[in-house]
């Protein structure tokens, strides 16, 4: 046998929604529901605006690797290249003026490729530091091979420069290594 279905229009029904619809005050219903709903549309606007700065530090953070990859991306292949031109300068600095007359052209052809290697340096922002003896001794650009006192030299001062250092742009590639004097013997 089929249970009795409730009928819409059954008094007693009708009686309780009354009574319920007259317990709750329709305008507490709306703002309670203005109050959900204020607080619903502050937590979007909330998750927007980090979603927003989120967005933005992302776009800085991007822009600014994009930046360093232009400037220092060619950091590796520069340090690779320093023995090159170490190389080439110690092989000039070893030619005198009857090897220089016997190999004229090999003697040349050294001159221009460590002319080109340096120009090729200069155009990507790779600056050679070249300290002079008598310098003061600076340990962010300088590395000490040794110390030694000398007589005509304040300790701390650059007395001999073993090899160049290189920078690019601000970043140091490689530090000069240089002889440092120490306090002359009395």
């Amino acid at each position: 046998m089929a249970e009795p279905q409730e009928n819409p229009a059954d008094p007693q029904v009708d009686a309780e929604h009354e009574t319920i619809d007259e317990a709750i005050d329709p305008a507490a219903q709306l703002e309670q529901a203005y109050a959900a709903f204020d607080a619903e549309r502050e937590e979007m606007r909330n998750r927007l605006m980090r979603a927003l700065a989120d967005l933005e530090n992302s776009r800085k953070r991007g822009e600014k690797d994009r930046r360093e990859a232009a400037l220092y991306g060619g950091t590796k292949l520069a340090r690779d290249l320093l023995p090159v031109y170490d190389n080439l300068s110690r092989a000039l600095s070893l030619v005198d003026e009857e090897t220089r007359t016997k190999a004229k052209g090999l003697v040349e052809g050294l001159e221009l490729t460590l002319r080109e290697l340096t120009n090729i340096f200069a155009r990507h922002g790779v600056e050679k530091l070249s300290p002079q003896p008598g310098d003061a001794f600076d340990p962010h650009l300088h590395e000490a091979m040794f110390e030694a006192p000398v007589a005509d030299f304040a300790a701390g001062q650059i007395i001999q420069i073993v090899a160049d250092g290189f920078r690019l742009h601000d970043h140091l590639l490689r530090p000069a290594q240089v002889g440092v004097s120490s306090t002359p013997a009395g």
